[in-house]
C-alpha cells in the first residue's frame, strides 16, 4: 500500500507542477487465428473431430521451413479462444450484502457465461462481431441470457440473448496503398518496369516510408485515385487475388509503392502497364483489431465469481486474451494483472502469468495467452499480482480440460485406443503399453453397471487383449435414460482406458471465502491487514446457501427447496454502483443426476486463508484425481477410493464422482430403492461455522443433490432437472 500512496503523491506533483504526462494509445486485442501450423485447416478447426490417434508430424523435406507440420488425417482437436476482463465489480451474498471484488469478467461467449457454461468458443464464433448496437454493461442481463427470462432475477424478459462473440471486435481498416505497376497473368522477363518478380537488371532505390504489405493471396481492388495523370486500362480495374507482389518499387517522385501481378477471368489485356496515380486496397478483415469503446461499456464492473469458466479439450490449442481495463471503484491504483494457470503445463514459461518469469498486462492493454493442451484434469487460474490480495478479492476461476478418451468413436475400444503408447497400436510381439491406462485384475467395470432398459452404446471398454497384462471380456457402456427415454451417454474424468471415470453429467465445484472486512478497507482506501484477514462468507461458485440451489418459480422468487420441479439454476445478477445490472455468479452450483446416473464435480479450492471439506451424505464420494492426476500408480494400480467426505487445501483440486448408480450401492436393483427419481441430498461443509452467512446461520457452503427422472440441457453444467 506504500507503493501504491507514493504513486499518488507523484501524480498530484506532476499535475500541480504543470509537468505533461505522456499519452499513451489504447492497445486492446482479441486474438482467434482460424487456422495454425498444428491445426492448418481452418474448416476442420470449429469443432471436436473423433479420437483416431495421437497427431504425426512430418519435416518438410524441401524449402526451407524449420518447423514440423501434422500429416493429413490424423490432426487432433480444435481451435478455442476466450476473452476475458481484469477489473471490478459487486457480487451479493446469501444475506443481502454486497460485496466489492477485484474479478474477471467475460468479455467473449456472454451468451454462455450467463447460463453457467464455459467461455472457450471455436474461431467462428468468437471472431463474429455483434450484428448490433451492444448496450452499456452487461448485455447479457440486459436482454435476457434465455428466452423469457424473468425480471425477478435481475434480467430482462425480451428475446434470448445468443451472441457468443468478442466484444469489440470489428474489422480492420481498410489497408490502401499506391501501386506503380499492374500486371496480369504471366510477365515477360526483363520488362518493362520494376515488377513482381524484378528483372535482375532492376536497381532498387532506397526508401523510408513503407506501406502496409499485402500477402499473397490477399484480395484488392485497384481503382483510379482521382486526377490519376496515368490512369489504369478498364482491364486492369476491380477486385483480384494477387499472385505476388514487389515493395522494392519507387515512384519517379521517390515515393515507396508497389507493383503487382494478379490473376481473373478477363482476356485479351496488355501483360503489364505502368501505371501513377492509382490505388489498390484490400477489404476489412477480422485480424484482431478491435473498438475500444464497447469493451470499456461492458468490462467496466462487469465482474463474475467466480471468473469466466473455461473448459475445453485435450489436442485443442487455446487462446485466451486478458484485457486490463482498470479499476473504476479505486482508480487511484494501477494495478496490473495476469492469467497463472496453477499447476497446468505451460507451453512456455512466457505465458506462466507470474510477473518476474513472464509479462504483466497494465491497464490499457491486452495480452493473449497461448496453449496446448496435453494432459486432462481439473485445474483453476488466477491472478498472479499480489495473489493474496487479489484472490481473496475474488480473482479466480475454474478451468478443467476434458480427456481425449469422449472423443473415440462409438463401439470402438477405450483401451485400443489409448492404452498402447497413447493410441499406437504396437505388433503383438511387442505390446508395450501405457501402464497407467492399463486393465486392473478384478477390479469393477463401473460404466458396465446395470442401467435402465434402452441406453445405447456409446463405446466399448476393453480391459486388455488376451496375453497381455489381463484378459478382461469387452463391455458395453451403456446411455442411462430418463423416464421419456433419452438417452445421456457417458463422457470421462480421465484417460482411464477401462470406463472407470465415467459419468452423465458434471459440474465445476470451486471452493472459497470472503472477509467483507477486507473487502470493505479495500474499496475504501485503507491499508488492508492481511494478518487479520478472517473468512466470514463460504461460498461455492460464489454462492452461499440457498443462492447455490438457484430461483424456482416463474415469478423469479424463492420456491420450496423440497418440490423443486421447475426449477432452474439461474444465474444471479448484482446492481453494481454504475447503476446496472450484472451477472455477477452465474455458474449454478446446484446438482442435478438423472436416475441411475452419475455426476462428476471438480472440485477446487482458491480459498486464501481456509481448508475446506465437503461431505455427502446417502451417495458415496468416489475420488478418481487429485491435482489433475488419475488415481493410479506407475505401474497400473488402481488408488482410487471411496469417501463420504473430503479435505481440500488452499491450491488443491478432486476429482469426485457422485455415483447414484447401482455401482454406488452395491447391488442390481439397488440404485432404485435408494436413489429414486424426485429424492433430494445435501452436499456441505461438516463445519458449523462454514454453514452460515456471516452472523447468519443455516447458509454457507451447501448445496443439494436432486436426483432427476429427466434432466433438460445435456450433460453439462447449467441443466435442469425434471
Amino acid at each position: 500500500m506504500t507503493s501504491r500512496k507514493l504513486e499518488i503523491t507523484c501524480i498530484l506533483l506532476l499535475v500541480f507542477c504543470g509537468v505533461a504526462l505522456p499519452a499513451a494509445a489504447q492497445s486492446f486485442r482479441a486474438q482467434c487465428p482460424p487456422s495454425t501450423i498444428t491445426h492448418p485447416v481452418a474448416a476442420n478447426n470449429n469443432s471436436e473431430a473423433s479420437y483416431n490417434g495421437p497427431t504425426q508430424f512430418t519435416r518438410p523435406a524441401t524449402g526451407t521451413q524449420q518447423w514440423v507440420v501434422p500429416t493429413s488425417g490424423t490432426v487432433n482437436g480444435a481451435i478455442k479462444c476466450q476473452q476475458v476482463s481484469g477489473g471490478d465489480g459487486y457480487m451479493t451474498e446469501a444475506d443481502g450484502t454486497q460485496t466489492f471484488m477485484f474479478s474477471f469478467g467475460p468479455l467473449s461467449g456472454l451468451a454462455d457465461i450467463a447460463a453457467g457454461k464455459t467461455g472457450a468458443e471455436f474461431p467462428s464464433v468468437f471472431n463474429t462481431p455483434y450484428p448490433g448496437t451492444l448496450v452499456r454493461g452487461d448485455p447479457a442481463s440486459t436482454d435476457g441470457a434465455t428466452a423469457g427470462a424473468s425480471p425477478g432475477v435481475g434480467v430482462g424478459a425480451g428475446t434470448a440473448f445468443t451472441w457468443n462473440g468478442a466484444v469489440g471486435i470489428a474489422p480492420d481498416v481498410i489497408q490502401t496503398l499506391a501501386v506503380s505497376d499492374v500486371a496480369e497473368g504471366a510477365i515477360p522477363a526483363p520488362g518493362t518496369a520494376p515488377h513482381c518478380p524484378a528483372p535482375t537488371t532492376t536497381t532498387v532505390t532506397a526508401y523510408t516510408f513503407e506501406p502496409v504489405g499485402i500477402p499473397v493471396g490477399a484480395r484488392v481492388t485497384i481503382a483510379n485515385s482521382p486526377g490519376s495523370a496515368a490512369p489504369a486500362p478498364a482491364g486492369f480495374l476491380g477486385t483480384f487475388t494477387v499472385a505476388c507482389v514487389d515493395s522494392n518499387v519507387t515512384s519517379p517522385g521517390g515515393f515507396s509503392q508497389y507493383a503487382f501481378q494478379y490473376t481473373d477471368s478477363a482476356t485479351g489485356l496488355g501483360s503489364s502497364t505502368s501505371l501513377e496515380g492509382t490505388t489498390a486496397s484490400t477489404p476489412p478483415a477480422i485480424d484482431g483489431h478491435v473498438d475500444p469503446r464497447p469493451i470499456m461499456d461492458i468490462g467496466v464492473m462487469n465482474g463474475n465469481i467466480p471468473g469466466p469458466l473455461l473448459a475445453f479439450d485435450e489436442d485443442d490449442e487455446v487462446f485466451l486474451t486478458l484485457t486490463n481495463v482498470g479499476m473504476i471503484m479505486r482508480p487511484d491504483l494501477f494495478e496490473q494483472h495476469t492469467f497463472h494457470f496453477h499447476g497446468y503445463p505451460n507451453a512456455s514459461s512466457f505465458y506462466d502469468g507470474v510477473p518476474d518469469a513472464s509479462v504483466a498486462i497494465n491497464i490499457g492493454a491486452s495480452f493473449t495467452y497461448y496453449y496446448m493442451a496435453p494432459d486432462a484434469g481439473t485445474y483453476f487460474y488466477h491472478c498472479h499480482i499480489t495473489p493474496p490480495e487479489h484472490l481473496q478479492m475474488g480473482m479466480v476461476n475454474q478451468l478443467y480440460v476434458r480427456p481425449r478418451q469422449d472423443r473415440v468413436p462409438a463401439g470402438q475400444s477405450l483401451y485400443t485406443y489409448l492404452g498402447y503408447q497413447n493410441g499406437i497400436s504396437e505388433p503383438a510381439t511387442n505390446p508395450v503399453v501405457d501402464l497407467r491406462t492399463a486393465c486392473n485384475p478384478g477390479g469393477d467395470i463401473l460404466c458396465s453397471a446395470t442401467m435402465p432398459a434402452g441406453g445405447a452404446t456409446a463405446n466399448t471398454v476393453t480391459r486388455a487383449v488376451p496375453g497381455s497384462l489381463c484378459s478382461n471380456p469387452t463391455v458395453s457402456v451403456a446411455a442411462v435414460v430418463d423416464a421419456a427415454g433419452n438417452g445421456v451417454a457417458p463422457d470421462y474424468v480421465y484417460n482411464d482406458g477401462d470406463g472407470s471415470t465415467c459419468y452423465e453429467v458434471t459440474y465445476p465445484i470451486q471452493e472459497h471465502g470472503f472477509d467483507p472486512t477486507f473487502h470493505f478497507v479495500g474499496m475504501t482506501f485503507n491499508p488492508e491487514m492481511f494478518v487479520d484477514m478472517k473468512d466470514k462468507y463460504f461460498l461455492l461458485n460464489g454462492r452461499s446457501y440457498p443462492d447455490t440451489v438457484g430461483l424456482c418459480g416463474s415469478s423469479g422468487t424463492p420456491g420450496s427447496l423440497q418440490n423443486f420441479t421447475g426449477c432452474a439454476p439461474g444465474p444471479q445478477a448484482t446492481a453494481s454502483s454504475d447503476g446496472t445490472m450484472h451477472y455477477s455468479q452465474p455458474l449454478p452450483a446446484i446438482i442435478n443426476i438423472p436416475a441411475g446416473g452419475r455426476a462428476s464435480l471438480r472440485l477446487v479450492n482458491l480459498s486464501v486463508a481456509e481448508y475446506f471439506t465437503l461431505q455427502t451424505l446417502g451417495i458415496p464420494m468416489h475420488v478418481v484425481g487429485w491435482n489433475a492426476k488419475l488415481l493410479r500408480d506407475q505401474a497400473g494400480n488402481n488408488t482410487e477410493y471411496w469417501t463420504n467426505s473430503i479435505n481440500i487445501g488452499g491450491g488443491e483440486s478432486d476429482d469426485v464422482i457422485l455415483d447414484a448408480s447401482d455401482n454406488g450401492c452395491g447391488s442390481p436393483g439397488c440404485a432404485a430403492k435408494l436413489y429414486p427419481a424426485g429424492s433430494v441430498f445435501y452436499l456441505y461443509e461438516p463445519d458449523l461455522d462454514r454453514l452460515s452467512n456471516d452472523a447468519e446461520n443455516f447458509g454457507g457452503m451447501m448445496t443439494e443433490v436432486h436426483i432427476c427422472s429427466s434432466v433438460t440441457g445435456g450433460n453439462t453444467f447449467g441443466n435442469s432437472c425434471k
